[in-house]
């Protein structure tokens, strides 16, 4: 695997969600792999599935079974964030496992005091011994979007090559805008990601250069492309940096940790 040359410790964790109000973007994708390629540098990363899908969960190779206290608990308070982390089987790589009882939580919320800080008080003073925490968010712009967005300190987009994408993703800025304005004036977007890119398609080239037009420097260099070892992946349990660590798609997300470090870097500096 190529390696990252970044062992440094952060003084304080880094709380990131990985958001898109839009699904099948690769959102899910990205979390797993850039968490994977995070710890494969030895950095300790938490994973919170924060989607009732439990797609994450999923591609970590966690059974439904073993997801009986999740997400869903500690929203609800019936459980604190060190009861329900769980290591996985990559070294420095723990989870916060989510179940489809995740969505109930939108409604049993919305009489609840501060619904709009569950998470962000939940991981308060729980998660100082990692590094980063990535949020995988649900694809919508939900009472659990916003959660993650008022808890974290920054927001990844991934953004499809599509034609619809740059009007989603405009949306999904002017959302953060207004979150920013109104509950988290610290959160900004660290960066937004191409996933999905098809060098055979036209429209593909199109997109990605409409977007990095639209958003300059924010959009990073890397392109996740289109990969059939990527989608296979999950289907395995395993991050695709496990399952083929040589294809086109695991060395792009190594590619991708490897910017999202350096960017770190200057935003700490």
């Amino acid at each position: 695997m190529e390696t990252i040359n970044d062992h440094s410790s952060s003084v304080a964790p880094r709380l990131i969600a990985i958001a898109n109000q839009k699904g099948g973007v690769g959102k899910t994708t990205t979390t797993i792999n850039l968490a994977t390629a995070l710890a494969a540098v030895r950095k300790r990363v938490l994973v919170i599935d924060f989607d009732p899908q439990g797609n994450a969960s999923t591609g970590f190779g966690v059974e439904q079974s073993a997801r009986t206290v999740n997400a869903y608990h500690v929203m609800i308070g019936e459980a604190t964030l060190d009861q329900v982390i769980a290591t996985t089987d990559i070294p420095g790589l723990s989870l916060v496992s989510s179940g489809v009882d995740l969505s109930g939580a939108e409604i049993e919320l919305v009489e609840v005091e501060n619904r709009l800080y569950r998470l962000k008080t939940a991981l308060k003073g729980h998660v100082d011994n990692f590094d980063y925490v990535l949020i995988d968010c649900p694809p919508a712009l939900g009472l659990l979007t916003v959660n993650a967005l008022n808890a974290a300190d920054a927001v990844l987009v991934p953004l499809q090559c599509e034609f619809f994408a740059l009007e989603g993703v405009s949306h999904l800025v002017r959302t953060i805008e207004r979150i920013k304005q109104n509950y988290n004036p610290d959160l900004e977007i660290q960066g937004i990601v191409l996933t999905m890119f098809d060098k055979r398609n036209n429209l593909s080239d199109a997109v990605a250069s409409d977007v990095r037009e639209y958003f300059g420097d924010i959009v990073y260099d890397t392109v996740i492309p289109r990969n059939i070892r990527v989608s296979e992946a999950p289907s395995h349990g395993k991050p695709v940096l496990l399952y083929d660590t040589g294809c086109a798609g695991a060395q792009a997300y190594i590619h991708l940790a490897s910017e999202v470090l350096k960017r770190e870097k200057s935003l700490a500096a």
